[in-house]
């Protein structure tokens, strides 16, 4: 690939972007029932792959002395742990092409998602043929955004305004559901089809979906605040992360333990094979989180990994609410932060406690930390919400923030 980065920096944020990108797509697989999308996963599996071959080989001649060779070895292993997710990510998307089953009350769940990703192949007779990405408006026409294009062989994941889209190219795109219907007709295919709602008599499933969503909900979490963690040296967040692993690896045997149990009672065990296939994913991936907060917890980071992570497409931001600011008092369905700035907020901390994947309805105070991930360009005005100034240092780059007067 030839728009490949080049240096360890850009490639470690290109693969974190990339890993994001897999297990988004893979969840939306499951929900359209699409094994037009689960293949797709094995394409970005293969770019995954020559990218950390290529990385495996910077780092071993970057480093010749027994000095810096060691915490350049923690460099390798979050490597590894964001190859793994990627890989998770497609044995998630093997649960459609091998159709192993999933519940309808999981299909759901996904439902409610705030973004899924989406398959659109430009076709000759489609409006998005021989179009800059910048004339197409789609975030204003469809909701959705262009996260990568697929051209032949060649993947282009830093995706400009001014590229021109031709008939043959595959995008992956990124938005809310309800944009689905109008891009597919933007595209000219048809309207993906929603799984139906379905009454399931098994015995407590619903009790064990509700365990297998907090899994992927929780493993998503533990993802995301690893990166934080790394981006910010912050040892409390690489704390959490471990608590959100030990919380995954006892979910799962609880899960395990009912399937073994419903088994006895149930004809058609497909869909109970789904479900262990998913919660084991889920587990390995809040594996790979914990694998990657390692060198946070021991004070053997990498200078490259904090300068990496911040240069992803997406950052995740720790801010506290400020009292009086904009924030304080109101719920989050009444801010839709998710829309301007653009930040889904991932957990919020109150007192000493958690509150993970807050619904609309949670509102918030003054003092509590917000965890969330955005656009970087949209940190500004984030913290701005929240009554702080983000004043960047021109010498070292160091961010503080500032009380908003």
């Amino acid at each position: 690939m030839d728009d490949r980065p080049k240096n360890l920096r850009s490639m470690l944020a290109h693969a974190k972007d990339l890993s994001e990108l897999m297990l988004d797509f893979s969840y939306a697989s499951l929900y359209f029932n699409a094994p037009d999308m689960a293949i797709e996963i094995e394409h970005l599996e293969n770019e995954m792959s020559e990218l950390v071959s290529e990385m495996r080989a910077v780092c071993v001649l970057a480093e010749r002395s027994p000095k810096n060779a060691k915490s350049m070895s923690s460099v390798l292993q979050i490597i590894s742990a964001i190859e793994r997710i990627g890989n998770n990510a497609v044995d998630i998307s093997r649960i459609v092409t091998n159709r192993l089953g999933i519940p309808p009350e999981l299909l759901e769940h996904l439902a409610s998602a705030e973004e899924v990703c989406l398959r659109v192949e430009v076709s000759e007779s489609s409006d998005l043929a021989n179009r800059t990405i910048e004339s197409l408006e789609l975030p204003v026409m469809s909701g959705t955004r262009i996260s990568a294009v697929r051209r032949e062989r060649e993947w282009i994941t830093e995706v400009e305004d001014d590229l021109a889209l031709i008939p043959g190219d595959v995008l992956i795109l990124v938005g809310a559901l309800d944009g689905v219907e109008r891009l597919c007709a933007l595209a000219g295919i048809p309207a993906l089809e929603h799984p139906p709602k379905v009454e399931h008599d098994t015995p407590d499933m619903s009790r064990a979906v509700d365990v297998l969503v907090e899994m992927k909900d929780v493993s998503g979490i533990a993802v995301d605040l690893a990166y934080s963690a790394l981006a910010t040296g912050d040892k409390v967040l690489a704390a959490e992360v471990h608590h959100l692993e030990n919380r995954l690896d006892d979910m799962r045997e609880s899960l395990e333990l009912w399937v073994l149990q419903a088994a006895k009672s149930i004809e058609d065990t497909a869909e109970l094979r789904g479900l262990l296939h998913l919660a084991t994913a889920a587990e390995d991936i809040g594996d790979q989180a914990n694998q990657m907060v390692w060198a946070v917890e021991k004070g053997e980071l990498h200078p490259i990994l904090e300068i990496a992570i911040g240069d992803s497409v997406d950052v995740t931001v720790r801010y506290p609410v400020r009292e009086g600011s904009r924030v304080d008092e109101s719920t989050l369905a009444e801010l839709e932060l998710n829309v301007e700035p653009g930040f889904v907020v991932l957990a919020i901390r109150r007192n000493t406690r958690y509150i993970y994947r807050p619904r609309g309805s949670i509102k918030l105070m003054a003092e509590d930390e917000i965890i969330a991930v955005g656009p970087k360009e949209g940190r500004e005005v984030f913290s701005a919400l929240l009554g702080w100034e983000l004043v960047r240092d021109k010498e070292t780059s160091e961010e503080e923030l500032v009380p908003v007067e």
